[in-house]
């Protein structure tokens, strides 16, 4: 099962029926082994898996009572975030498939961190699965100056946080990342 948008009229609808999900937050290329271990937590906990994608082209103007968010474009040209969330979602769909587990999709906005504790909040997940860093000089120098979201996560909120690293097998004897 896909949710692919939401209303404010509908928001705390879905909230309500995603009590207790694990969410895992996803972005475009990301490894589906992310996805995958995710997806076995849900199923193990019997509960939903909320795959949240967050825009960081946009910000968040204001929040209804309802808990239903307005946001604005930090460029008004920009559009980046719709495309990347209909990657995402695809992405979701061909790893999940017939899983056996409910999940849905959901496009969040603003700093990674915060807007993934707000929706913890909102459903009272019970897990959060984020994956990872690409490595790479230019990924090293953005977590620099912005921060690893887990570390972030597991600074700001209560719940457990796994983070699942690169499928990929990393040697014990590679330099570190600011030697790439």
């Amino acid at each position: 099962m896909t949710d692919q948008t939401s209303s404010p009229s509908d928001e705390a609808g879905q909230n309500s029926a995603l009590q207790k999900a694990v969410i895992v937050g996803m972005q475009p290329g990301q490894s589906p082994h992310v996805l995958e271990e995710a997806a076995r937590y849900a199923k193990l906990l019997g509960v939903p898996l909320v795959v949240a994608h967050v825009d960081v082209t946009r910000f968040v103007t204001y929040e209804d009572p309802d808990g239903y968010v307005h946001s604005a474009p930090i460029d008004l040209n920009a559009d980046a975030g719709a495309a990347e969330f209909e990657d995402v979602q695809a992405a979701a769909a061909s790893v999940l498939g017939d899983g056996g587990i409910t999940w849905t999709a959901r496009q969040l906005v603003g700093d990674p961190a915060l807007a993934i504790k707000q929706l913890a909040n909102k459903i009272d997940a019970q897990l959060i699965v984020v994956g990872t860093r690409n490595r790479g000089l230019g990924e090293s120098i953005r977590e620099f100056f912005t921060g690893s979201v887990a570390a972030r996560l597991a600074h700001r909120q209560h719940r457990p946080i796994l983070v699942v690293p690169l499928e990929e097998e990393v040697p014990d004897d590679q330099a570190e990342i600011w030697s790439e």
